[in-house]
C-alpha cells in the first residue's frame, strides 16, 4: 500500500487540485509541503492535531515538512468561519506563543538534518512594501471572485474589514515566497481554507508562468478539528500545564462511539488494517476497548509513554471504584481559605475548575450532576467536608482530587 493510499483509506483527504502529480510527488518521498498555524495562544490545541499528524506520517514517508507560524498573519487574522474580528495581539505575545510551538511541534516532527525546517511569515509580511505587494500580487486576484468564496460571504452580512479582506491575499504571498525560497511544492490545511490555498496556487502560477506548478490538497474534516477540543472548561491542549496527561486521556476517552473509529483513522498510526478490521465488528464493549486504544496512543503521542501508562492507570482505578490515584486532577486549596475544615460546595467547584462560574456549579447541582465520595449533592448551600482525601465527580466520567494544604 503506497502514502497516498493509506491517506485515502484514512480518509485524510478532500479536494485536490492535481491528484495524479499529487500522487507521485508524496509516494516518491518528494513532496516539500507547508501547513500554517497562528499562533493565537501559548499552547497548541487539540483542533492542531490532525494537521501535525499528517505531517509526521508524510515525513515518514520521506516528505519534507514546512511549518509556517503566522507571526504576520497572526497580526490580521483570518476571517474564514469566523463571525467577528479576532482580537489584536502583540508583537511580543505572537513572538512567546511562536517559541511555544515549536517546542510542543519537536514531538511529532524531526527537524534534525534539514528533514524538516520552521518559517515565521513575520520574516517576509511585516517588512513588505504595500504599494510594491499590490503591483506584484494585488494585480492578480479579483476581487469579484474573492467575494464569491463562502469565507467571505459568511461575514458580509455582518461586516467584513478590509483588515481581514487582506488576509487571502497574505496567505497566498505565502506560498509564493516559500515556492521560491524552500522549494515548496505542495499545501495542506482544512476544508475552509480551500479559497485561501487556491489563491496561493493561482498566484503561483499566473506570476511565474505555466512552468511553475504548485498543488494543494485540504484535509477531510480539519475545520471539525477546529472544533474538538472544546468542553466546559475551554480548550484541550497539549501543554500539560494547561491540560493535564490524565485529563488529554479522558477527553478521548470519551469522545463518541460514532466517531472513535473515524479518529483511530485519522490521528493514530494504528495500522489501518487493523482498524479496518476492527470497525467490521464494533459493538458494544467493543466501543470502550477501541476509545482506551485511542486515548492510550495519542496520549503516548503527546505526552510520552510513561505519561500515557500514568493515565491509563489513574483512569483504570477510577472507574475501579478506588478512585485515588495520584495521577488524578487534582487541587491543593490552602488551609487559610476554608472555614472549619470544610468549603462550600459551589466555591469548591468554581476552585477546581470543573464549573466556570457559581451559577453553572448551581445549575449542575440541582440536576444532580455533582457528587462528593460517591455521594450526590443537590443542595447548592452544602458544604463539603474537606479534612479527608476529597474526591469530586462531575456526571459520570469526570473526577478530581481535592487535597487541603
Amino acid at each position: 500500500m503506497t502514502t497516498f493510499e493509506e491517506l485515502k483509506r484514512r480518509g485524510l483527504l478532500a479536494q485536490l487540485t492535481d491528484e495524479k502529480e499529487i500522487e507521485e510527488l508524496i509516494n516518491a518521498g518528494k513532496a516539500t509541503f507547508y501547513i500554517g498555524f497562528d499562533p493565537t495562544a501559548d499552547s497548541l490545541h487539540v483542533g492542531h492535531f490532525m494537521a501535525l499528524c499528517l505531517m509526521k506520517r508524510l515525513q515518514m514517508a520521506g516528505n519534507k515538512p514546512i511549518v509556517l507560524l503566522g507571526g504576520g498573519t497572526a497580526m490580521i487574522g483570518d476571517p474564514s468561519g469566523k463571525s467577528d474580528m479576532r482580537k489584536m495581539m502583540t508583537k511580543e505575545t505572537i513572538q512567546h506563543n511562536v517559541d511555544c510551538f515549536k517546542k510542543q511541534m519537536s514531538r511529532f516532527i524531526d527537524f534534525s538534518e534539514d528533514k524538516a525546517i520552521v518559517v515565521n511569515n513575520a520574516d517576509w509580511l511585516l517588512d513588505l512594501n504595500y504599494v510594491e505587494l499590490l503591483r506584484e500580487v494585488g494585480v492578480h486576484f479579483s476581487v469579484n471572485r474573492m467575494l464569491s468564496h463562502e469565507c467571505y460571504k459568511q461575514r458580509m452580512e455582518r461586516g467584513l474589514t478590509f483588515f481581514e479582506f487582506n488576509y487571502m491575499i497574505m496567505q497566498s504571498y505565502d506560498f509564493l515566497v516559500l515556492y521560491e525560497k524552500y522549494g515548496c511544492n505542495m499545501q495542506f490545511g482544512g476544508d475552509d481554507q480551500w479559497a485561501n490555498m487556491l489563491g496561493g496556487t493561482e498566484l503561483i502560477r499566473r506570476k511565474l508562468g505555466k512552468d511553475a506548478y504548485a498543488m494543494t490538497i485540504t484535509l477531510l474534516l480539519n475545520s471539525e478539528g477546529k472544533k474538538m477540543g472544546k468542553t466546559e472548561k475551554g480548550a484541550v491542549w497539549l501543554d500539560p500545564e494547561k491540560t493535564s496527561p490524565y485529563e488529554f486521556f479522558q477527553y478521548w476517552r470519551n469522545v463518541d462511539d460514532a466517531d472513535v473509529i473515524k479518529c483511530l483513522k485519522m490521528l493514530t498510526f494504528v495500522p489501518i488494517e487493523e482498524i479496518e478490521e476492527m470497525e467490521k465488528t464494533m459493538e458494544g464493549a467493543q466501543f470502550n476497548k477501541a476509545k482506551e486504544l485511542l486515548a492510550y496512543e495519542l496520549t503516548k503521542l503527546v505526552h510520552g509513554e510513561d505519561e500515557a501508562n500514568k493515565a491509563r492507570d489513574a483512569a483504570k482505578a477510577v472507574f475501579g471504584g478506588s478512585g485515588s490515584d495520584a495521577n488524578m486532577p487534582t487541587t491543593e486549596i490552602p488551609s487559610a481559605e476554608i472555614t472549619d475544615g470544610a468549603m462550600g460546595i459551589l466555591n469548591l467547584l468554581v476552585k477546581t475548575g470543573l464549573t466556570p462560574s457559581i451559577s453553572e456549579g448551581r445549575r449542575l447541582v440541582q440536576q444532580g450532576g455533582i457528587s462528593v465520595n460517591d455521594k450526590k449533592i443537590t443542595d447548592p448551600k452544602a458544604m463539603i467536608d474537606l479534612s479527608g482525601e476529597t474526591i469530586i465527580r462531575k456526571g459520570k466520567k469526570v473526577f478530581h482530587k481535592v487535597i487541603v494544604k
